[in-house]
Formats: C-alpha cells, sequence, structure tokens
C-alpha cells in the first residue's frame, strides 16, 4: 500500500493558475416540431464547426447526435484528462488511456433524467499498479469538470424574443 498515490487536496486548479475562469460556449437552435423537427450545435472549437441533433438520433439511429451521447462524449473526454493529469502529477506517462461513458436516462414523473453516467477507463501506464491506478483514476472523477457538473447548480434565464 505504500505505492497508492494519495492527495491531500480535493481538487487540481483548472487553469492551473487558478486566478480566473474559463469560458467555453456552445450554442443551440431548433426548428420545427418535436417529431419532425431538428436542431444544430454550434461550438467555438470544433470541425465541422455545426452538428445536427433530433429526436430520431434519440430514439433510433437517424443522422446526427443526441445531447445524451454529447453528455457521454465530454464526460469520457474530460475525465480521460483528468486522468493524464493526475498520472502526471504522479509522475507517471501513459501509452493509452481509453474511456467509455455510458449515460443512463430513465423517466422521472413526467420527464425524463439522467441518473448515471457510468465511466470504463481502461490503461496501459508503463510502472503502474492496479491500486495506483485506482486511487488516480478516484481522484481525476471527483476533479473532473463534467463530474462536477452532473453534481452542479443550474442557472436559467427564459424570455420570450
Amino acid at each position: 500500500m505504500s505505492n497508492v498515490v494519495r492527495f491531500a487536496r480535493k481538487g487540481v486548479p483548472c487553469p492551473p493558475s487558478g486566478s480566473r475562469s474559463l469560458i467555453r460556449r456552445a450554442q443551440t437552435v431548433w426548428r420545427g416540431d418535436a417529431s419532425t423537427g431538428c436542431g444544430a450545435i454550434c461550438v467555438e472549437s470544433a470541425e465541422p464547426a455545426e452538428k445536427l441533433y433530433s429526436f430520431m438520433a434519440c430514439l433510433a439511429s437517424g443522422n446526427g447526435t443526441n445531447p445524451e451521447e454529447l453528455l457521454a462524449a465530454a464526460h469520457a473526454s474530460c475525465f480521460t484528462m483528468s486522468v493524464a493529469l493526475s498520472l502526471q502529477a504522479a509522475g507517471y506517462t501513459p501509452t493509452e488511456l481509453s474511456t467509455e461513458a455510458v449515460v443512463t436516462l430513465e423517466p422521472d414523473g413526467a420527464s425524463i433524467r439522467v441518473t448515471r453516467s457510468a465511466l470504463t477507463l481502461r490503461a496501459k501506464v508503463p510502472n503502474l499498479n492496479k491500486a495506483t491506478l485506482e486511487a488516480i483514476a478516484w481522484h481525476a472523477e471527483q476533479t473532473c469538470p463534467i463530474s462536477n457538473a452532473l453534481r452542479a447548480e443550474i442557472t436559467l434565464d427564459a424570455k420570450l424574443i
């Protein structure tokens, strides 16, 4: 147990200086009714800059993506970067980190809610043992911004235009 990495603090600051917030933006536009309409997601950093989403992509194998799939992708990628950062802080360099996130939605009264995001990490890291990987992965989950967003306060500003 002496080679298990212990972390003295709960979070790893992001950005490293911890002095200012990072802002990332995405916009969506929806046109049409729920069954035949579709929307576009626009993010400032991705190519292509616009990706289609629809209910058909949620319910079947339609073209485009859906918010739940995007949440799974965001969680898997954010967690994996958090693992890489935690490994680096502990003196390890991964050969490969692969993470799958499976987002579960369940009925909740009249709505549907995300009830779970199951992360599966597969890591190739020289000189790392199982106990250390588990400690680092747990720390990474606790410091991952998307994991924390799933536990976060949400604000809303809604207006007719």
